[in-house]
């Protein structure tokens, strides 16, 4: 979250900055240069984030998942009787408390995890970047969420100076200090090919469950469509003829359409492309292929076979859609 965007937003947010004003108890037009109070500075800079740090909205949009699953379990357990998951004696339509529910967070938590990907992130610790802290301070502010990164250690050895590659998870623990959940060492530099791919590979295997959904960082993500997201699961299970699917489509919520003429062609591209032009190729064609798309993945078919990228330098120009090109071999 970069400090400099609270300078520039409140010249072309229009109302958006009256209306941040009115929710923090501040007067109308009051400039940023006048907040002092460390509680309204950090409700700023997230403010300003969200308007234009990509990853700030898309760690917002992609919690909303563990959100939904604490909704849905809460009214699960009130409505099936178990009055011990509400917080107090209300009656079942009542949701205020789901968030408060210690059952619905194990629930969620139990079901949803978040990780981000930022092969760096060790790096800039070291040398005290604020970009470290801001996303330090992502995880902070988000329970779900982890942060996978390589760290390179360098030891002397007969005189000699080896380095050492390690991938590692961390987590923010309730001090709000880094807490390493796993750390494993690497047989040698692990950016052997592109970056994008390579991030994915290194990260998959911090991953845990049957599905794993891709996330770009300029895509967001709503309430309601976090709601479906249980539905959507149950598609792996359904009989889709010959063979079980092992990647689902999801369309794409592209939010940085605003921030130029061609931002925005870019992201119409994106809507025609993957909501209209990939169902076609999906149905009837049957060949539709990863590219770039939230899809949700079969994780472990694909762990197997790989991972979800392919990583060769130069020669594979669009890792994404080799995932689609396993399936299609591979079945």
């Amino acid at each position: 979250m970069n400090s400099c965007d609270c300078i520039l937003l409140p010249s072309w947010t229009g109302d958006e900055w009256n209306n941040f004003l009115a929710r923090i108890g501040r007067p109308e037009n009051t400039l940023e240069s006048e907040l002092k109070d460390a509680n309204d500075i950090r409700e700023l800079r997230f403010w300003a984030s969200y308007r234009g740090q990509t990853l700030a909205r898309t760690v917002r949009g992609m919690m909303y998942y563990r959100k939904a699953l604490m909704l849905q379990s809460y009214l699960e357990r009130v409505t099936t009787g178990d009055m011990e998951a509400a917080v107090s004696g209300n009656e079942a339509a009542d949701t205020q408390g789901f968030e408060l529910s210690p059952e619905a967070r194990a629930q969620a938590d139990l079901k949803f995890t978040y990780v981000v990907t930022c092969q760096i992130y060790g790096k800039q610790k070291e040398e005290q970047k604020p970009e470290a802290a801001d996303i330090a301070l992502l995880m902070q502010e988000n329970e779900a969420l982890r942060v996978a990164f390589i760290e390179n250690v360098e030891t002397l050895k007969d005189g000699r100076v080896h380095t050492e590659y390690f991938s590692k998870l961390v987590k923010a623990d309730i001090n709000g200090k880094d807490k390493e959940i796993y750390s494993v060492k690497l047989p040698g530099n692990p950016k052997l090919g592109e970056g994008k791919p390579e991030n994915q590979n290194h990260a998959i295997i911090f991953t845990r469950g049957n599905a794993v959904q891709t996330i770009d960082m300029n895509q967001d993500n709503y309430f309601e469509e976090a709601l479906k997201m249980r539905n959507l699961l149950e598609e792996f299970y359904c009989d889709h003829g010959i063979r079980p699917p092992t990647i689902l489509g999801v369309r794409e919520h592209v939010f940085t359409g605003s921030v130029s003429s061609l931002a925005s062609f870019m992201s119409n591209q994106e809507t025609s492309f993957v909501t209209l032009g990939q169902r076609v190729l999906a149905n009837p064609l049957k060949v539709r292929m990863h590219y770039g798309h939230p899809d949700v993945f079969d994780r472990v078919f694909h762990i197997t076979r790989g991972g979800i990228s392919k990583a060769s330098r130069i020669v594979n120009i669009s890792e994404d859609i080799y995932a689609g090109m396993n399936v299609v071999v591979d079945a």
